[in-house]
């Protein structure tokens, strides 16, 4: 979570103090937010914290097809495996597989 009474700080500071921050980012895991000219520009995180944020974005991405899948079969949307599986090798050129 940010702390905007922490975590947000300019670029010059934070290249001032670059030790300082990377102490910081590593002992809460929290990003630091860098500001050009009092503006958000640039967002700095720990490899550890951002390897987080990426794992619970594929979670994420995971659970939203298992949901889609879940609503397509009561939707009825669906097609039996042996006609996908007849479909599927028609229309790439692969020979049937024997039964």
């Amino acid at each position: 979570m940010l702390d905007i009474t922490t975590d947000i700080r300019s670029l010059s500071d934070f290249k001032r103090n670059t030790t300082d921050f990377l102490d910081q980012m590593r002992g809460n895991g929290h990003p630091v937010v860098l500001t050009i000219n009092g503006k958000a520009e640039l967002v700095v995180q720990d490899a550890i914290s951002y390897q987080r944020l990426l794992d619970r974005v594929d979670e994420l991405e995971a659970l939203g097809g298992i949901r889609k899948g879940l609503s397509d079969i009561e939707a009825g949307r669906v097609t039996p495996l042996r006609q996908f599986e007849a479909e599927f090798r028609k229309t790439r050129g692969l020979a049937s597989r024997p039964r």
